[in-house]
């Protein structure tokens, strides 16, 4: 049993709704290859920023944690339990209002800041940016090139300092009282679950789905299809990979981002975490549900 059913169980069971927390189950016809619930797993439980956008179009973390706050307003309005679900570290850190994304860039500017680095280094940019917002500066490496000219680009198209800007972000942000908890495998049961659920992807048309999408016209190369479950399989329907090669690729990339996301997620320091290796997911739904009745006990809630 995955996280995604244990949150159906703890939704039913605490009148909740689910908000995914997936990079890639925004995205609409992307479905075997994100592992999206279907309308049976879901079991009638409302889910919640699934389908939300096309492949092709851009969407940041900022665009998530922009939609995402209005629904879990929503949810809370109407009495209900939100329960976010998923492992996206970024989506995570925009939604708790950790991530400032600013002006939409304007290409002017950029360039001319590129043609400076160029010019006299990254190093010039850094210490011009001591002199406008010293605060920012100290966090940016001298050689983060890229961040050092978002940094001066917001600057210069809103006047004021990032620093600044970042502050007022945070104060304008509602933040209810959140219980983060995190689910932990043995490694090696992990691993297997992943091969397998490659193996079940494969058997339920991820090739085929790949194909659709090249067929409506989707850009091999669209951020959506550079992902670990797609991009091998599209290097199959592009003939640039035989299919054994390319699912032993996938399966490999698969394990290491969730070592990656592991190793992120264990660094937080405000994570409950549930261990499931054992199977025994009926006690598992039995602790997640009394650590929500304290949460709630806590602040007051019904």
């Amino acid at each position: 049993m995955g996280k995604s059913a244990i949150a159906v169980a703890v939704a039913a069971a605490a009148g909740g709704e689910i908000v995914s927390l997936d990079s890639m189950q925004v995205y609409r016809h992307l479905d075997i290859g994100t592992a999206k619930p279907t309308a049976a797993e879901q079991q009638g439980i409302p889910h919640h920023l699934l389908n939300v956008v096309d492949p092709a179009a851009p969407f940041s973390a900022a665009d998530y944690a922009r939609i995402a706050r209005g629904v879990l307003h929503d949810i809370h309005a109407r009495g209900r339990l939100p329960i976010v679900v998923g492992g996206s570290g970024l989506y995570l850190r925009a939604l708790r209002g950790e991530i400032f994304s600013g002006p939409g860039e304007v290409a002017p500017i950029r360039a001319r800041l590129r043609a400076e680095v160029e010019r006299s280094g990254a190093d010039a940019l850094h210490a011009r940016l001591a002199g406008l917002d010293p605060c920012v500066a100290a966090r940016v490496h001298p050689r983060d090139a890229f961040r050092l000219i978002r940094a001066l680009e917001i600057i210069e198209v809103t006047g004021r300092r990032v620093s600044e800007l970042w502050e007022a972000h945070r104060k304008e942000l509602h933040q209810p009282p959140l219980l983060l908890v995190g689910l932990r495998r043995e490694r090696s049961m992990l691993y297997r679950r992943i091969n397998e659920r490659v193996d079940r992807m494969l058997a339920a048309g991820l090739m085929e789905e790949g194909e659709r999408l090249l067929n409506a016209g989707y850009p091999p190369d669209m951020k959506p299809l550079r992902g670990h479950n797609y991009r091998h399989i599209v290097g199959v329907l592009l003939g640039r990979l035989d299919l054994h090669e390319a699912v032993r690729r996938t399966k490999q990339e698969t394990r290491h981002y969730a070592k990656r996301q592991m190793t992120w997620f264990r660094a937080a320091q405000d994570i409950a975490w549930v261990d499931v290796s054992d199977g025994h997911v009926g006690g598992v739904i039995g602790i997640l549900l009394e650590k929500i009745r304290g949460l709630r006990e806590r602040h007051g809630t019904a």
